[in-house]
This record gives structure tokens, sequence and C-alpha cells, in this order.
């Protein structure tokens, strides 16, 4: 029986998608019909992503789950029409290696004061000798499948790992902490602290002027989690007063940035355009044909997002 299966993305993503997802299904054994469009009641999955012009679910009456293409879900997981299961994209050949990599790179990059001999070509001599990794405590803040990657990564090369999370978790290499006091114990040691949790209302602003406060002098902070998390201006004053060293964004509440955002400017910020974890077509279909394949089969679907905690 063949699978009708809607692509609902912006259209320059047919594009980069059509060939890896049509390979993808034909080896997972799925005779699919793959297209940008089909009459709503005729379709079995949807492959989406929240940006697309398919807002209004209702019409997709045989639709058996909504795949997303995004690992984050805050954009279509309030949307009231939208009652199939919602599947978030946990790819880890591709978005998790690549923000395994973004987090390594840019926590050495702050852990050696890399910044101080890239721009420091000025024929002056400055004899700096950084800690070793065992000294320089980092927390995550965040331990789902892209956190545990990033703590672990982190704790092989040495450094102590704390992790943070809404509920508690047992992740091997990591001090996993949960609840309010743990998350202050967690902020306390923090020397670098990387934001890995999703967007919702318990976590929008998690980091604010009190939180911010609880960090130690001079902490650094990489964001390639969600714009939301972090209170901007709160952010602003800290860097300013010299608490916070330096900060790595990679997210933000509006993208693209605005030109006249003061993080671009600000000289103990960096900005990275969302590059931190993006989709990988080739990866990401193996992750969605493999959900159809369980659809069809009977089975239970994978990463499927818990409506009530938002992610």
């Amino acid at each position: 029986m063949t699978v009708n299966v809607l692509f609902a993305a912006r259209s320059e993503k047919w594009e980069d998608y059509e060939t890896p997802l049509k390979t993808a299904l034909a080896d997972a054994g799925i005779d699919a019909d793959l297209r940008t469009e089909f009459p709503p009641e005729q379709v079995d999955y949807i492959v989406y992503a929240p940006n697309s012009k398919l807002q209004d679910f209702t019409p997709y009456t045989r639709c058996k789950a909504v795949l997303n293409l995004w690992a984050g879900v805050e954009d279509v997981v309030g949307n009231d029409t939208l009652t199939q299961p919602l599947c978030r994209m946990v790819d880890e050949a591709g978005l998790t290696q690549g923000m395994v990599e973004w987090v390594v790179g840019h926590t050495l990059r702050m852990h050696l004061g890399m910044d101080l001999h890239i721009h420091g070509q000025d024929g002056k001599w400055r004899s700096y000798s950084p800690p070793v990794a065992q000294d320089r405590p980092v927390t995550i803040l965040g331990l789902g499948a892209l956190g545990q990657a990033c703590g672990q990564a982190l704790a092989a090369l040495g450094f102590p790992v704390t992790g943070w999370s809404r509920t508690q978790k047992d992740v091997p290499g990591i001090t996993c902490l949960s609840g309010d006091d743990g998350l202050a114990q967690a902020l306390g040691t923090a020397q670098i602290l990387v934001l890995l949790l999703p967007h919702t209302p318990a976590t929008e602003n998690i980091l604010n002027a009190d939180t911010l406060a609880q960090l130690p002098k001079g902490a650094m902070i990489l964001n390639p989690g969600r714009g939301a998390l972090i209170d901007d201006p709160a952010l602003l004053a800290a860097l300013e007063s010299g608490h916070i060293a330096h900060a790595v964004l990679d997210t933000f509440r509006k993208e693209p940035l605005p030109v006249m955002h003061p993080y671009w400017a600000h000289e103990k910020v960096t900005v990275t355009p969302h590059i931190a974890s993006t989709t990988r077509p080739a990866t990401a279909a193996r992750v969605i044909a493999e959900n159809i394949r369980r659809g069809e089969a009977g089975e239970p679907f994978l990463h499927v997002v818990d409506r009530s905690a938002g992610y």
C-alpha cells in the first residue's frame, strides 16, 4: 500500500530534501508518494517545518503523525489544531554531532583564552597559561539528547561537567542536578555555562539578573539553545559590570539578529548566526523514514513531544 507523505516546509527546502527523503524511504522498504501538495484528507504523514504555510492541521484527518524537521518545537507545540502525534527531530549523526562540535569548539576557545592571541598580533609577548580542563568546571542547563552528548564530550576532555534539568537525570560522566536548589548549585560552580534548554514558559529568561549573579565572577556563557532563555538587558548589564567575561550567542529572540542590536558591536559578545546545530537532509531523512516505518508497522514513534512539558 502506498503511503502518502506531505512535505510541508518552505519551497527552497524541497530541493534539499526531495532526493534524500525518497532514498531513505525506499531504503526503509516504504512505498511512498512524497509530494509538496496533496488533498489534506489523503495525507498519511506530514514532514514539517514550523515556518511553513501549513498552520491548520484540522483537514488532515488521516494523518498518523507530524514529523518535525527541527529539534525545537516551541513554534508548533501550542497549535490547538494539531492533534496528531508530533515528533521532534533527534538526529545523532547530524544535529547532535554539529552541536557537540560547536559547544566543544567554543568551550575550548573560552577555556584557552584563544581570543587573546587571535586578536593580539601586535608585537606584545603575553605570557598567559590557562588552567587545565580539570580545573575549569562547566555547567550545562538542559540534559536532553543534545545536552547529554555535549556534556559527555566535554567530560571526555577532562572538564568537570555538571548538568541541570527540570527532572532528575542520571548521565554517566556528568554530575546531574535538578530543581531550584540544584539550579543554584549548578550555577554556582559554572566557570563556563552552556544553555541547551528548550524554550517553554518555565525556561523563558532563566538566565536573568538573579541567576547571572549566582555565576562566579568572570564566568563565560554559551547559548546555542534558544534566544528567549536569556534576559538580554540583564546579560548586557552583567557584561558591562565585568561579572560575565564573555558570551557566545548562537540563538536570538529575533532572527536574523537586527543590525543595530547591541550584541553585534559588543567587545565581549560573539554572535554566530544560528549555526550550532542545523538539520542535515541526508541524516534527517533517515530519522523521518524510520518513524514512518514504525507508524506503518504499528510500533511506537520515536521522539514524541510531551505536549504538557512543551518539548
